[in-house]
């Protein structure tokens, strides 16, 4: 069985980085800038999303040039303002040790997933990294699952994401695979169930048992 993890806010807590990053980018648009705590909902939807709706427009190209701002501030030290949560690494090996293959599946662009990755010595955990472009091809999560299925052979019901925001549910909805909701991310239990979660996991240790359970 394939196990596809969303990144922030299921393997790692990106709130600083991703905040500080949006923050960069509006003040060097001259738009107010929130605070950090007013920013935590924008850890899930793709970025071009999120500029949208902080910007106030329809415009995707001003959303475009915003993420591509944040970008200048995110590649050199936004990424690497994370941290593993408390408990993943530790269930990512029981996993991998009971046979099931791992990736990642992050509306991230996944050179920059690949490199969070590396830094936190996960990689080795992963069959693939799969993620956006950075001209914003497969952003959502119903096109990467999509895409990940076709160019790997899998079928839908031998596949279960997990994630924290109604994001990866309704993504993985959408091309016929399940999903594991998690709760120590950005989503609450009431977002994932009504995305359609087969369950919602409290802990790493819950969603090992979650996903034996699953399959």
């Amino acid at each position: 069985m394939r196990l596809l993890f969303d990144l922030d806010g299921t393997l790692t807590d990106p709130f600083l980085g991703i905040t500080r990053c949006i923050q960069y980018a509006l003040e060097k648009l001259g738009r107010e800038v929130p605070e950090k705590a007013d920013l935590a909902w924008c850890i899930g939807p793709p970025f071009i999303e999120t500029f949208l709706t902080l910007l106030k427009t329809e415009d995707e190209a001003e959303a475009v040039e915003a993420v591509r701002i944040s970008r200048e501030y995110f590649s050199s030290r936004g990424l690497f303002e994370n941290e593993v949560y408390e408990g993943i690494p530790e269930m990512l090996g029981q996993l991998k040790s009971k046979g099931y293959e791992l990736s990642v599946a992050t509306s991230k662009p996944h050179v920059f997933a690949e490199k969070i990755m590396d830094h936190f010595e996960m990689r080795d955990f992963f069959c693939a990294v799969d993620g956006s472009e950075l001209d914003g091809t497969r952003r959502d999560k119903t096109s990467l699952i999509s895409y990940i299925l076709e160019r790997d052979s899998l079928r839908a019901e031998e596949v279960l994401m997990i994630g924290d925001r109604k994001y990866d549910i309704l993504g993985a909805g959408e091309n016929g695979v399940r999903g594991i909701g998690v709760l120590w991310g950005y989503g609450s239990a009431e977002e994932l169930e009504s995305a359609g979660a087969l369950a919602c996991a409290s802990s790493p240790a819950d969603l090992f048992a979650h996903i034996q359970q699953g399959e």
